[in-house]
């Protein structure tokens, strides 16, 4: 028995010793420029990058209790490493590429999302369905109205602060948000599209970065008071589902493989049906996999077997992930540029009235109001999916990913209709 726990301990160093040489071959390929394209190299850089920053913000006092710990100096940290010229630009380009037109986000989130809601309780997922919209309508209410208010206190309009910097911050993102915003603004408005998206753009970013920020507030706030926190279960009251409940099979490489297939399956009926339906990918994929869980018709084997890939890709991939969002879509310097007092307090109000909002409605729909907050207040609130990946890894709640797409996706498109007819009402 001694000799086995001796081995082991002794397999265990020899294994972190390959593993630190391996990180080591893929630091002096990079810095040569011998970095690999495409995946490959990409991964490889984003895998070791991750695992050590997430190793140092894990062990760093305040922002390991505080701020996120490691998901927060993963995004920030990976953001200056690779846009300082710490790395090669060759591999700054690797990754950027990789993030953006590699497929790798669309991968992580369907993995999570398919395996998140098969392995949710079906009466859980009813109650929750049926309750969640209000929850996003309370939040996006309240971080207008909020930043509407104080705009006009500070001696700035009440419409400029609401649809200049409200407005983008809650609407979904990018892609999805700040640029069909400015298309409804620009056209009757008299604004060209190049001065509203310099003033969105800036508000997008600090509102990311306050949001993966909050988000690891908020965690610290579950652990001061509990009764406030369902860690991770939306529903008050509800009963934390244990390991064995979730997963009663054995786990081996063939339930990883078929988990993986439903997948990436799930995903592609969202595309199929967005051909046919003018809703975003994610929603349509959201709304099949919940049918597909409330009518029974999934084997409870398959199931498991989604939800075990799921628990695989967020154990091992996380961290890469976050390094690809802070170096593809995190830029400081705009951040920096952007921080005037007034501007920052503006964003800021916005994130704290999401909060607020989907907080209070999200406790007198009967879920969590730190769940709540996370889910219905920063998603809408941080940059669409990237985001949602960054604010759920700060918050450790990873396995709200369905309800954190269903506010950047859903919400996002409630207010880019709330800005159409607020502009035409207007004009």
């Amino acid at each position: 028995m001694i000799m086995n726990e001796t081995m082991t301990v002794r397999d265990q160093r020899i294994s972190k010793a390959i593993l630190a040489i391996a990180a080591i071959i893929i630091f002096l390929a990079t810095f040569a420029g011998k970095m690999p394209g495409g995946m490959i190299g990409a991964l490889g850089i984003m895998v070791v990058v991750g695992a050590i920053l997430n190793f140092v913000g894990d062990r760093t006092p305040i922002i390991n209790q505080f701020f996120g710990g490691g998901a927060i100096v993963v995004i920030f940290g990976s953001a200056y490493l690779f846009h300082s010229g710490f790395f090669p630009s060759s591999a700054d380009e690797n990754v950027t590429t990789f993030m953006k037109s590699g497929g790798f986000l669309a991968f992580y989130v369907a993995s999570l999302v398919t395996g998140s809601i098969l392995g949710m309780d079906t009466q859980t997922l009813k109650k929750a369905a049926l309750k969640y919209i209000p929850v996003i309508l309370g939040s996006a209410f309240f971080a207008c109205v909020l930043t509407g208010a104080v705009g006009m206190l500070v001696s700035k309009d009440f419409y400029d602060s609401v649809m200049l910097i409200a407005l983008p911050i809650m609407g979904g993102g990018m892609g999805a948000g700040a640029v069909p915003l400015v298309e409804i603004m620009s056209g009757k408005t008299g604004m060209n599209a190049e001065t509203l998206m310099s003033q969105m753009v800036p508000a997008l970013a600090i509102g990311n970065a306050i949001a993966i920020v909050m988000a690891g507030l908020l965690n610290k706030l579950g652990q001061i008071a509990p009764s406030l926190t369902g860690n991770g279960q939306l529903i008050r009251g509800q009963k934390a589902i244990t390991e064995e409940e979730q997963q009663t099979g054995s786990l081996n490489v063939t339930i990883l493989g078929v988990g993986a297939l439903l997948a990436v399956s799930m995903f592609f009926v969202g595309t199929v049906l967005s051909s046919f339906i003018s809703m975003h990918t994610y929603a349509l994929m959201i709304i099949s996999i919940a049918l597909i869980k409330v009518s029974g018709i999934m084997p409870t084997a398959l199931e498991q077997a989604a939800h075990s890939w799921y628990k695989f890709v967020v154990s091992n991939l996380t961290p890469a992930l976050l390094v690809g969002i802070g170096v593809a879509y995190t830029d400081l310097n705009q951040i920096l540029n952007a921080l005037s007092p007034l501007y920052f307090l503006l964003v800021l109000i916005t994130v704290l009235g999401a909060i607020i909002g989907a907080g209070l409605i999200g406790w007198l729909m009967g879920f969590y109001p730190i769940e709540a907050a996370i889910t219905g207040g920063l998603c809408m609130a941080n940059m669409g999916g990237t985001g949602d990946v960054a604010v759920l890894a700060a918050s450790k709640r990873m396995e709200l990913m369905p309800f954190a797409q269903i506010s950047s996706r859903i919400g996002g498109a409630f207010m880019l209709i709330l800005a159409t007819l607020v502009v035409q009402a207007i004009a």
